[in-house]
């Protein structure tokens, strides 16, 4: 059975206005991956993830990209204690 992991992530660049939220849904959903993200008020993106270990790495590495209007200049990781607290992956307002 795959690991299960939590991320808790967060996106700086031009990330909010950039349809980065729902495109992290989008890839989220169909990897399989629960949790949520929100837009933070300093401009970041914020994001928690859970799931097993390679999907939530691959929405990781997704997030590094972005969507096509997304100027992503760093993802910072921290890595919690798996809860499976989540039964989706929505956005936060």
């Amino acid at each position: 059975m795959a690991r299960l992991v939590r991320a808790h992530i967060y996106v700086s660049g031009l990330v909010q206005g950039v349809f980065f939220r729902a495109s992290m849904q989008e890839v989220a959903r169909s990897l399989g991956v629960t949790g949520w993200v929100r837009n933070l008020p300093d401009g970041r993106v914020e994001a928690v993830l859970e799931g097993e270990e390679d999907k939530v790495l691959e929405v990781i590495e997704w997030a590094r990209r972005g969507p096509p209007l997304a100027r992503v200049e760093e993802v910072r990781v921290e890595w919690e204690e798996y809860r499976g607290e989540f039964r989706d992956f929505y956005i936060r307002r």
